[in-house]
């Protein structure tokens, strides 16, 4: 299920307060300063540093040219 838009533009970086990607193809939220990666559970994103993971060179450049992604914050 895909986030809310009203919740994507309340959402930001836990770690850096930075914005995040949304990448509804693989239903995640995406902080490429940072390059790490939350998942988006039941429509639950899942914002804890301690459970988030570092992503591949692959994932990064796939998810920062991707043209769905949607930018969460103000």
């Amino acid at each position: 299920m895909a986030l809310d838009s009203f919740l994507l533009a309340l959402l930001e970086d836990p770690v850096d307060h930075g914005e995040l990607l949304y990448v509804p193809s693989d239903n995640v939220l995406y902080n490429p300063r940072l390059r790490v990666v939350y998942q988006v559970r039941e429509s639950i994103a899942v914002l804890l540093p301690d459970e988030s993971r570092a992503v591949t060179d692959a994932e990064n450049e796939a998810w920062t040219n991707d043209p769905s992604v949607v930018h969460t914050g103000k």
